[in-house]
Formats: C-alpha cells, structure tokens, sequence
C-alpha cells in the first residue's frame, strides 16, 4: 500500500470537521439550526464568491475549501431545522407525572436486553394521550419488561405506557415504557421477514453446542447477542473483545474482503470486484438489521477497505472524511454518538497510525507479528480516551487478548455467516454452526481466561481530564515506537515511565487510603456502583450483600473500601443487569445466595456458575430467615405462590435487625402495586430504608409512611431515567428521613452509635439531596 500522504489528501478533513461541529451544536440547540444554517449559507457562498474572484491564486483552494466546509454545514443545520417542528411538539407534550399514552410506530432498531429488561428503537406515528391525538414523525425508545415474540425490524406496533423526556442533544425525543405486551399491528415483510427468519435459523442450529462458544456464534456472525450471558459480556468487556460480538467496522470488512476475494476467483476486473463487495456489504447489513450502528460501520469499513483494495491509503483517509460527511449530513445525531466517534476514530488509525506503527515496531519484532501487533494497538491507542467517559479502566491486556482472539474471528465469522445462510439446510446448517463453535470457544476461553487475570484493568480518570491524560500517554506512545532516536523520544519515554510508576504505585496506595478513610465500624454501607445496587450489612463480623451492581470491577473496588473477603450471604432482590451485573466479580466468595423467581435461561445459568464455585442456592419466600451475627433478616416479599408479581415487583425485600445492626429495610425495585401488598407485613418503625427502584417515580407514599426510616438511601447513579425523582425526594423529606444519595455521595456507611445513627459519606452526607 502506498503510504505517502499529501496535503491535497487531507482535504476533506477540516469539512468533516466542520460538519461535525455544526451538528453538534445544530442538535444541542435545535431551536437555533435554522440561524445556525443560515449563516451557514452566507458564509458559504461569501467564501465562493470570493474563491471564483481570486480563481488561479494561491489563496482561492483554501477559500474555496472553506465554501465547501460551509456548504456542508448548511446541510447539517437544515437536516436538524427541518425535524425541530415534530421534534419541539413532542417534546411538549404533557408526559409528566407518568400519564398514560397510547403510541403508534414503526421499529427501526432491533430489540437489545438493557440494564432493566428490553428496549427498541422506533420512529412514531402517532402519540395518543387521553381524548388527544398527536400525528408525529419522531424517533423514540420503547422499554419492555419482556422479549416480544416475532418482533422485527419494519414491523408497526402499538403499545400503551408512560414516557418520559429523552435528555437533550439525543436522537430519541421520548422514552416510552410499555406497560403491557407490544401488540404487532402490522409484522415486518419481505426482506425484513427473510433476514428476521436467517436469525432465528441461526440460533436454531446453534442449540445443543457446548457453552460459552455457542453464545458467541450468532454475536460473531449476525451481531446477535442474545444468547450470551451477563458474565460472558463481562469478560469480553474487560478484555477489549466486546467489539467482535457486536457488528464492528472488522466484520463489515471481512465480508467485502470475502467478496472482493470471490471476484477475484470468478476474474471480474477490479470495478466488478469492488461491484460485489458493495453488494455483499449491502445484503449483511439488511441480515444484521439496518440499523444506524450497523450503517456506521459499513460505511466505516467501505473506507477501509477501499484504501486497501485500491492500493492507496491517501485516498482512504479522503473516503473517510467523505463518509463522516454524508452520515452525519443523514444523521447529524451521530454528533454526539459515542459510538460514531469510535468508528471514525478506529477507521482513522487503522489508516494513519498503524502504518507508522507497525515501522516502528520491526526494530523489534518481525514484519508479520509487528503489523499484527499495529492494527488492534492503534485501535486501542485512539478509542481508548474516548472509552475513558464510558468506564475509567484501562484494560492493560486488551492488545494481548485481539492478537490471541483475532486469528479466529475472521473463521468463526465467515462460517457462522455460512451456518445462518443454510440454517434451512438441516445437515450443513448443524455442520458449518459446528465448525463455527471451535474458532468461538478459544474467543470465549481467551476472554474469560484475560478477565481472570489480577489487575486485567487500571482504574483511571474520569471524564474529561481522563481522556485528556490517556491522549498525552497515547501520543507519548506513538513517539516512543516511531520515532528512532533523539531528545523527543528521550522526553516520551521517561514520560511513559513515570506514568507507569504513578498508576502501579498509587493504585495500591489508593486502595489502603480509602480503606483507612472508611469508618472501621460501619454496619450498613452503600456501593458506590453507578445505576445499580449494591448493599452491604455487617454484624458481629459477618457479611451480606443484597445485590451487585452493574459492573464487577466497581463492586470489587466497594467490597475492597470496606474490607470484605467473603460473602457469608449474598441476596439477588432480582435479575435485571443493575442488579446482578457484578456477581463476576464475587468467584468463589459466597456461601449462601438467596434469589427470587428465576425469569430465564440466562439467570438459570448465572445461579449455576455461583453453584458451581461453593454457593448454596435458596430460592426466598416471605417469612424465610436466618442469622448475620448478632443479628437477624428476614424476607418479607415475595409471598409463597403468589401470582401476578414478576421483574421488579418479584424483588426480594429483606428486613435485618438485632445486634449493633440499625433496623434496615430493602425495598429492591418493587412499584407501588406490590408495595401496597407489602405494607401489612413490615414491622417499623426503622432506621434506614432502602428506597425502591433508584427513587423512581412508581412509589405508594402509605408504605413509608408506615415505614417511618430515619434514613432513606437512594442507590443511583448517572441515568437516562430522571431518578431519583423530585417526588419521591419529597415524599422522604416530608416524612421526616435523611436523605442520602450515592449519586452525590458515593459510597455511604451507617453504624449505630449508642441511640444514634452515625453517616459517613466517601464525599460527604451534607447537601446530598
């Protein structure tokens, strides 16, 4: 491949540049885009007029380039000026205090399992609310409690429920909760219904091979992770392979490279070849789902695989400002998409980095293994910082794990896409998912061996001070390995060293800092795990924890501040991801795990793997109880057969009491319903109460006024769904409670100290309302 760069190559940088600042202050402030466009235009056609009387000057390519960029710009702002009127209306409808709606869309996203059961995207038709009917085009996020059957892409449904406003600059206007099941009005046809019908074979042909391979063959091929287990996505996570389960640049590439392959078998010229890549390209995407991730990343690797076909990676890096271009003159949303960022960032390293990178690397290694090395370590280099706003981790063993994992992909893609093909095809179909299963069990192994490994993360800083410090590590880098010798180097390489003995030694430190903050004598402690829970309780020296959180690392950190080892009783109040996300994280140090009723496969599996390291299993019904120390639980909820109550209202309740423990009650997520049944059995008055459901809206203020705590913790964190809401922080207030918020305080202990209740917060208790 050519590498050498030219100015003129880079040109269609600063348009893109350009288009994406516009969108992103188009879509922040909506109401001024069509200002925002107007002046746009001025200025585009200012600049070329201007270019067209300096024609043949020096300075006419750099006006003219601007006309472009101002040109783009406008089409950006007009995209966003012209979906404000629909967009402005819905986002005034009166939705507050959880009224009821009745919503008519169409799906335009598949159906992906979130921190509390399911969710789609859709595009609305019409938004009914009491007697008034609203036709409205606009793009919303529908929660389910429950897969809907036969649900697809294409398909028009229509549903009853409650919305809520999505945060602004988001694509999404509203976020709908469906109270009841999603009535299908009108099913996906034709090529939505024969792609739906290759998933759903797929998976058929996959049942029965072994576990955790099998989970990976449909994320692999079709980008369908439907199957694979909380745990399993968490070891992907930690050790940087979750992008090959989902529909990444890498496996849009690999079909078009199958493709270009295929022409080049059959001698089609290198038109004809690049011909059929596009529509191989084309026919995955409708397979996987067209949704905007997937469009993404086909277009993101049309790009790179137009520099590789061709030949030159100058002409590449002008495709890929083409490309960030038109999607986001489509989509000027993708703006503030993280996962837009990524693919242009990954797209451009893979172009602009890794060649650099892997020169640099073969004063060390050989050719092969450096270029090896080079792709996935520039990957990492320029997504990394932006992983930072997501989780401040760095996973130290990422590039590692895509070199050992990688070499099989591309098998386990190629014949897991073969196996969907022929999933009509009894024999073959078994056969090729069969041959597929070998390539994704050494993924699954390699990743699940990867996240065991001690400190597989470095924690890091958040934010965008995070982000900042790994960009100025990651450029040290860069210099490091490409530069051959010299006072620069010097400078970078004794950079990197001082940051590697910073991050090594405080991290330690860190850990018996924190440690020696914390109150030795708490007894009621609060995770700070983000939008989840995760309790502790102590007494007398023993241990429960009643929930884990979303994230295993963030309990490991909780269960570290506050010295704990093992987990004499852990409670799951139910199985949704905020809830029992972290349980990777407790391997081997629970002796007995109390849960409620087990909803599916994936949480039947999620038991047996903390079975299988020691734990008893006890399924928890009202009235079931045991000792913690000194003191007492008890379950409270749910009752023995009662019908009716599953998800969040089949929440265990725990009360704990006696000993030095402050009387606790913990409410998991039930809503008002359930705990209006709940209110006959509590015994107050308490000290502490566990607030249900992150402070949600969906409360029965009778139950706390029987419960009458001192204390009411709300267990939450950075959220999409406005909670805690003011209400129920007002409900708490009124009644007298102390409010305490992990959102503000992050981690929380209480302890009893005589009479009294003592708090502790990591950053203070004032102010926490």
């Amino acid at each position: 491949m050519n590498d050498t760069l030219a100015p003129r190559d880079l040109r269609l940088l600063p348009i893109a540049a350009a288009a994406w600042a516009t969108a992103g202050a188009a879509v922040a402030a909506p109401q001024v885009s069509a200002v925002i466009g107007a002046v746009a235009v001025g200025s585009a056609l200012a600049a070329l007029a201007v270019a067209i009387h300096r024609r043949g000057r020096p300075v006419s390519a750099v006006v003219a380039l601007c006309a472009v960029a101002f040109a783009a710009a406008t089409a950006v702002a007009a995209q966003v000026a012209a979906a404000a009127p629909d967009r402005a209306a819905a986002a005034q409808l009166p939705v507050d205090g959880g009224r009821a709606v009745t919503i008519e869309a169409v799906v335009v996203g598949k159906i992906e399992p979130r921190a509390r059961g399911w969710a789609f995207d859709a595009i609305t038709h019409s938004v009914r609310i009491g007697d008034d009917a609203h036709v409205l085009t606009v793009p919303v996020v529908v929660r389910v409690s429950a897969h809907p059957e036969d649900l697809q892409i294409g398909a028009t449904v229509a549903m009853a429920g409650a919305a809520e406003r999505a945060e602004a600059a988001r694509r999404e206007v509203l976020i709908v909760t469906a109270h009841d099941e999603v009535q299908i009005t009108r099913p996906a046809a034709g090529l939505f219904d024969t792609a739906a019908s290759l998933r759903r074979g797929l998976l058929r042909v996959v049942a029965g091979l072994p576990d955790p391979g099998a989970q990976l063959i449909p994320g692999l091929a079709v980008g369908d992770t439907s199957l694979v287990t909380a745990e399993l996505d968490d070891a992907m996570k930690t050790s940087s392979l979750s992008h090959l389960t989902a529909v990444s640049g890498a496996n849009c590439a690999l079909v078009a490279a199958a493709a270009f392959g295929m022409g080049a078998l059959m001698r089609l010229p290198r038109g004809g070849r690049i011909a059929l890549s596009a529509a191989a390209l084309g026919g995955f995407v409708l397979l996987v789902t067209p949704e905007p991730s997937v469009v993404r990343a086909a277009a993101m690797a049309g790009v790179a695989m137009i520099a590789v076909l061709v030949g030159r990676r100058a002409m590449g890096v002008s495709v890929l400002g083409a490309a960030v271009i038109v999607c986001l003159i489509a989509d000027p949303w993708l703006a503030v998409s993280l996962g837009f960022a990524l693919s242009a960032a990954a797209t451009a390293a893979l172009l602009l980095l890794a060649p650099a990178l892997a020169r640099g690397l073969t004063r060390w290694m050989p050719e092969p293994l450096a270029l090896a090395l080079a792709v996935p370590a520039a990957a990492q280099l320029a997504c990394g910082p932006l992983l930072i706003l997501v989780t401040p981790a760095i996973p130290l063993y990422g590039v590692a794990a895509n070199l050992l994992a990688g070499p099989a992909a591309p098998a386990a893609t190629v014949l897991g896409l073969l196996a969907c093909l022929c999933a009509g095809m009894p024999v073959i179909g078994h056969g090729l998912a069969a041959l597929a299963w070998v390539p994704a069990a050494w993924i699954a192994a390699t990743a699940s061996t990867i996240a065991g490994l001690p400190q597989a993360t470095v924690a890091w800083w958040e934010g965008l001070p995070g982000l900042a410090a790994l960009t100025l590590c990651g450029g040290a880098l860069v210099i490091a390995v490409t530069i051959r010798r010299g006072p620069v180097r010097s400078t970078a390489v004794l950079f990197l060293a001082a940051v590697a003995g910073v991050v090594l030694a405080v991290g330690p430190i860190l850990t018996v800092v924190e440690r020696w903050r914390t109150p030795a004598s708490w007894a009621v402690a609060a995770c700070d795990v983000g939008q989840g829970d995760a309790l502790l309780l102590r007494d007398a020296g023993r241990i429960a924890l009643v929930d884990t959180g979303p994230d295993p690392d963030a309990l490991t950190r909780c269960l570290d501040r506050f010295g704990v080892g093992r987990v004499d009783v852990l409670v799951l109040s139910h199985f949704d991801a905020d809830h029992r996300g972290g349980l990777p994280g407790l391997h081997g140090r629970v002796d007995l795990l109390l849960h409620g009723p087990v909803p599916d496969a994936d949480a039947a599996r999620a038991l047996a793997a903390v079975a299988s390291e020691g734990a008893r299993l006890q399924q928890a019904v009202a009235g079931d109880s045991g000792p913690l120390g000194d003191a007492v639980w008890e379950v409270l909820w749910p009752r023995a057969g009662a019908a009716g109550y599953e998800g969040n209202d089949a929440s265990v309740v725990i009360d704990i009491r006696g000993g030095r423990m402050p009387s606790t009650i913990l409410l998991g997520d039930l809503s008002a319903t359930p705990q209006q049944a709940l209110s006959a059995r509590v015994r107050p008055p308490y000290d502490v109460v566990k607030v249900a459901h992150h402070g949600s809206a969906d409360q029965a203020p009778p139950l706390y006024e029987r419960i009458r705590a001192g204390v009411a913790i709300f267990s939450v964190g950075e959220n999409t769904y406005g909670h805690p809401r003011q209400e129920t922080l007002d409900l708490m207030t009124d009644l007298g409670a102390r409010v305490l918020r992990t959102d503000r305080s992050a981690a929380l202990a209480l302890w009893r100290d005589g009479s009294d209740i003592q708090l502790w917060g990591e950053r203070g208790v004032d102010g926490a309302r």
